[in-house]
């Protein structure tokens, strides 16, 4: 008798790994043990703690955090189609840009450091603002 996937449990950082939110297990455990990862909003901090399908996670990943319910334990880390398979995103995409985004440097419209000439004619037009 074989277990359907919702019956099937797997250690968290197991299922981080082959969903590919962390690069490899040894970091998904990292994360766990310094308790930046909350299973149905309860602090986990045992890489071992087992989940299953239905259990929402949150944790942060790069500048942002984030909200996902497992759908299936996965059995491997395999391409991304498949590890996207494994749960659902709750947060939608355009709350992820809106929240998260870094705001630019003011002034220079060019790439890089401006040239000195470009910097004086700044700093001009600045003086020219405030009078």
């Amino acid at each position: 008798m074989q277990d359907t996937d919702k019956d099937q449990k797997i250690r968290i950082d197991k299922w981080l790994f082959f969903a590919r939110f962390f690069k490899t297990r040894s970091l998904a455990a990292k994360e766990v043990s310094a308790g930046h990862v909350r299973v149905n909003s309860e602090r986990v901090v045992k890489p071992a703690t087992v989940v299953q399908a239905g259990d929402v996670l949150t944790f942060a990943q790069a500048r942002q955090i984030r909200v996902v319910r497992i759908v299936a334990p996965g059995q491997r880390r395999g391409p991304a189609p498949e590890a996207q398979a494994l749960y659902e995103d709750l947060k939608p995409t355009q709350e992820h840009k809106s929240e998260n985004t870094v705001p630019q440097n003011p002034g220079y419209d060019g790439k890089g450091r401006p040239t000195k000439k470009a910097r004086r004619d700044l700093d001009l037009n600045r003086s020219r603002a405030l009078e």
